[in-house]
């Protein structure tokens, strides 16, 4: 199962130095979501992330970055959202809605099913299913490598997601709750926990 970690939507001083280190320590996926944000901003970032990497990286936006910067992917965050024009590379992309499953892995290299929980991170973002709904899905085979779990993840809901049979989980707020980007330089928490997910995924 992978473990994959969408960023803060805010850029902030030690943003490269966390990513680099949770990929040192064994981050599989990291999805560069800045939603608005300038193009500058990004390329600043992604020079100052090591190249052996950017092929783990996943853009949200600004596409043509993907090739620049030989990324992993790019990500479409509506399910009715075309594919950039010319485009032939990975892409990946997020669904609400259980019975659009089949045909988005159809055209992905994964899909990111959400929110399964409620959302740590936005307090207003509830779960968009039951666990019912979930399981039954899984049952019926919707539920697969090719899905991850996103919305309100957390360490005690590894397992249920490896049971339900998806094919990896993403953190948001988990992680980031524990690092404060205003008043903070010190993200020994943040790794320290992530150590912790990164043992428990399968």
């Amino acid at each position: 199962m992978k473990l994959a970690i969408i960023t803060q939507a805010q850029f902030f001083v030690e943003e490269d130095k966390i990513i680099t280190t949770l990929f040192d320590e064994g981050l599989d996926i990291l999805h560069l979501y800045k939603p608005g944000s300038e193009p500058l901003y990004f390329e600043r970032l992604l020079t100052l992330i090591p190249e052996d990497y950017h092929s783990k990286i996943v853009i949200h936006e600004h596409y043509y970055m993907k090739q620049e910067f030989d990324l992993g992917g790019i990500h479409l965050d509506f399910p009715s959202q075309e594919m950039p024009q010319g485009y032939r590379g990975k892409v990946s992309r997020s669904c609400n809605d259980i019975s659009m499953l089949k045909e988005l892995k159809r055209q992905s290299r994964y899909v990111f099913l959400h929110n399964v929980f409620d959302s740590l991170h936005l307090p207003n973002e509830k779960a968009s299913f039951t666990t019912v709904e979930i399981h039954e899905a899984a049952r019926n085979g919707l539920i697969d490598k090719n899905v991850y779990a996103l919305g309100g993840m957390n360490a005690d809901s590894i397992r249920w997601a490896h049971d339900e049979g998806f094919g990896g989980v993403v953190f948001c707020g988990d992680i980031w709750n524990r690092f404060n980007i205003q008043s903070q330089n010190d993200y020994k928490e943040l790794i320290t926990h992530f150590q912790r997910l990164r043992r428990l995924v399968k």
